[in-house]
């Protein structure tokens, strides 16, 4: 294994944020395998030190319509029964409960914008805490959501979609949120999905752009301090 992280990216905004800031800091070198442009099985999943697998518009169960998702589903499949690091958001969130076993279907409505995670116990106790609600609010883009893993541990959750971060077998951890939004990169997201907030009841563009700005320093401030004690706390370190 080497130190470099893989990271899985399905749409060019959706990176790893202010989570590869962090990466920088640690030396980590940081390959990212756009979906869609090479082949998503090229990379060995058991040899990057770290694997994260990033959010996108699409669901996770739509196999008969974007083909790349059942080799991806493969990859982490493999990844997770080698018991090493592996952090999913949105959508990766909802690919690593899936094979996991939980049930990925469509939420009572979208959850777009800014609200405050309420944290379990054993959220607090665990490198969430510093997202707690208390100390930031979040950003939230999804529709879907998920069941709760067989073996899962809930971490947070939000009155719209309850498994907002669950953690499983002490290497994985899955956030149904956004912790790695970065304010002065927030522009491609209003613009990238433009469609979806014209056509969505109660999200407004200035409003999003407003709460970025108001929220968006705070929360890349926990998100670094939740990441590096996970890294930590994985042994995800060189």
């Amino acid at each position: 294994m080497n130190h470099e992280v893989l990271a899985i990216r399905h749409v060019h905004f959706e990176d790893l944020g202010s989570l590869e800031l962090v990466l920088g800091e640690r030396g980590r070198p940081v390959r990212y395998l756009d979906v869609g442009l090479g082949r998503i099985e090229a990379p060995d999943p058991v040899a990057a030190s770290l694997m994260v697998i990033l959010g996108g518009p699409i669901n996770a169960c739509d196999d008969a319509h974007y083909p790349t998702l059942v080799p991806l589903v493969s990859m982490i499949e493999r990844r997770i029964a080698a018991g090493l690091p592996t952090l999913g958001i949105c959508l990766g969130a909802q690919l690593i409960a899936r094979v996991l076993g939980a049930r990925v279907y469509a939420g009572a409505r979208s959850e777009i914008g800014w609200a405050p995670l309420t944290l379990t116990d054993d959220g607090r106790a665990s490198p969430v805490r510093h997202l707690d609600g208390a100390q930031t609010s979040m950003f939230h883009w999804h529709g879907d959501t998920f069941d709760l893993p067989q073996g899962a541990t809930r971490l947070a959750s939000t009155p719209i979609c309850e498994n907002q971060a669950f953690a499983w077998g002490g290497h994985v951890l899955g956030l149904q949120c956004h912790p790695e939004i970065r304010a002065d990169r927030f522009e491609p997201w209003l613009i990238g999905n433009a469609s979806e907030i014209g056509g969505t009841d109660g999200v407004d563009v200035l409003q999003l752009r407003a709460d970025t700005a108001r929220f968006g320093p705070r929360l890349e401030e926990a998100s670094r301090a939740m990441f590096n004690e996970w890294l930590d706390q994985v042994q995800a370190k060189p």
